[in-house]
């Protein structure tokens, strides 16, 4: 039986191609910061209810902040069932809000469970469809009538932002 190998689409703004989630993340986190990914994707939902066109000196950089960002929901959603064989190494006891960010005391000893929470919640396709609409929305200069609720994938997106971050900064060990 052949293993099914997700493609996080990596090489279209990375430049090459990775099979593992955890190697997609250095590379996404290698592109920019964990604030240039939360600042835009703030603006990218300001500009959905403003009418205003986002980036409008430069609308390829959210083509490609688009890419970078499903390349992020795939490797999120394959981590979502890696959380009974990776742990996050050293969590330190962390009492600051502004340490832990958008996270729980729970999340932040566990980030897997921000991805199982999110998928429960939301399917990939959802989270997709969530990203076409808010930069095909904010790359519009006609303010769009929408009843799809922005908010919650919106939300939870940043949540898997500040956990894979924190997965990363920690470092991971496979259990035994």
């Amino acid at each position: 039986m052949k293993k099914n190998i997700t493609s996080f689409e990596t090489r279209f703004w990375a430049g090459f191609t990775t099979k593992s989630p955890f190697e997609a993340f250095d590379a996404i986190f290698d592109f920019a910061h964990l604030d240039y990914y939360k600042q835009n994707l703030s603006e990218v939902v300001l500009h959905c209810y403003n009418g205003k066109v986002y980036k409008k000196e430069y609308p390829g950089r959210v083509f490609v902040f688009y890419t970078i960002l499903r390349s992020f929901l795939k490797a999120c959603f394959c981590l979502q069932y890696k959380g009974k064989k990776w742990k996050v190494k050293e969590v330190s006891d962390c009492k600051s809000i502004l340490h832990r960010a958008s996270l729980t005391k729970e999340e932040y000893a566990n980030p897997f469970t921000v991805f199982q929470t999110a998928f429960a919640e939301k399917s990939l396709d959802e989270f997709d469809f969530f990203l076409c609409e808010i930069i095909h929305i904010s790359l519009s200069p006609n303010v769009a009538e929408f009843d799809y609720d922005l908010i919650t994938p919106y939300i939870h997106l940043i949540k898997m932002l500040d956990a894979s971050q924190i997965m990363r900064e920690s470092g991971l060990e496979k259990i035994k």
